[in-house]
């Protein structure tokens, strides 16, 4: 498990661009925090680091959005499903199957219904109000190689 501090929404952007080298295609992401925590700035960064130039908003009320870059990047927001079937509807499978990167925020609220080989990223208010505690937590056989290399490309918010 790694944990990181970010001290702005900018600085959470920056953390997550870094994630983004280690993408492969295939990789399932996690989102998991209270409102407001900087979910979607987490997923703005990664899209940076993948080289996305659309702007990446919220998929609140769309549920998915996708945006091309270097890897594919999807982007779901569950929050406003009431059962995991309506997640198997959106063709879940699917869409992480496709080859390019998912990130689901919400993502705890559904996680019976994901592959057990995932990122798990939990973000929480830290003692600022502009402060986020970004936890990392490999789950299942792929990320466990790379949570080494995580490590090193987010050292500078590490705590």
């Amino acid at each position: 498990m790694i944990t990181a501090i970010t001290k702005s929404v900018d600085d959470t952007r920056a953390l997550a661009a870094e994630v983004a080298p280690l993408l492969q295609a295939g990789d399932l992401i996690l989102l998991a925090g209270q409102l407001g925590t900087g979910k979607t700035a987490f997923v703005q960064g990664l899209g940076r680091g993948l080289g996305v130039t659309d702007p990446i908003t919220s998929p609140a009320f769309v549920l998915v959005r996708s945006y091309p870059g270097r890897l594919t990047l999807t982007h779901l927001d569950v929050y406003r499903l009431d059962n995991l079937q309506e997640l198997v509807d959106l063709g879940i499978a699917e869409l992480l199957d496709e080859g390019g990167v998912s990130v689901i925020e919400w993502g705890d609220v559904v996680g019976p219904a994901l592959p057990p080989d995932l990122l798990d990223v939990r973000l929480e208010n830290g003692e600022g109000d502009d402060d986020r505690k970004l936890t990392f937590d490999a789950v299942g056989p792929s990320w466990a190689p790379r949570m080494k290399a995580l490590g090193a490309n987010v050292e500078r918010w590490r705590c």
